[in-house]
């Protein structure tokens, strides 16, 4: 679980290292409002991919065949976030498509997003947010046939360092048919 003292303690420390006065005005709840801002957004962390794959264990059977079907599943346009790992910066715009084809079942499309939107909530690559979320979705639906598309901007790319704002990371994660069929990849576009 995340130890929100722990953040307060050591956010007012950061102030102090900056040269602030945490005691001021408008500092004095700032450790406290960071530690709640934190809480919320690395909620990811408080569940391994597995027990993400069994909050939102959601499918519906009804109408599909055991062995598959030809058609598939494509969810565009999700939004998520994240923090990068090495920086703690913002990851931000990120939007996910996530495809797979069923085997038997499907997912309820509000868990697709709501699988995305637990594993940003992490310090994390983008590269293994797309994996993190090809593994849940596989867990969930038994399909080995998922893809994963990101693109988002990176404030560690944007705002500091090189300050290349408007730059776009764009990482791909393909299973199954997806890694071996390059048209269905049309799908993820």
């Amino acid at each position: 679980m995340i130890d929100t003292k722990a953040i307060e303690e050591h956010i007012r420390g950061i102030l102090v290292a900056l040269g602030d006065d945490p005691d001021r005005e408008g500092l004095r709840e700032t450790p406290e409002r960071v530690a709640k801002m934190y809480e919320e957004v690395f909620a990811g962390m408080n569940y391994t991919n597995h027990e993400i794959a069994q909050m939102f264990n959601k499918t519906f059977e009804e109408g599909f065949e055991a062995n598959g079907s030809k058609g598939m599943v494509v969810l565009k346009d999700i939004d998520l976030f994240s923090y990068c790992e090495h920086h703690m910066a913002l990851m931000y715009d990120m939007k996910a498509t996530v495809a797979y084809i069923p085997r038997g079942k499907v997912i309820g499309l509000s868990k697709i997003a709501r699988i995305c939107d637990m594993v940003g909530r992490r310090l994390q690559l983008q590269e293994r947010i797309g994996r993190d979320i090809a593994d849940i979705l596989t867990e969930v639906t038994g399909s080995e046939d998922v893809a994963v598309l990101l693109e988002g901007c990176h404030s560690c790319m944007t705002a500091r360092g090189i300050k290349k704002p408007g730059s776009k990371t764009l990482s791909v994660e393909l299973r199954g048919k997806f890694q071996e069929d390059a048209s269905l990849q049309m799908y993820l576009r």
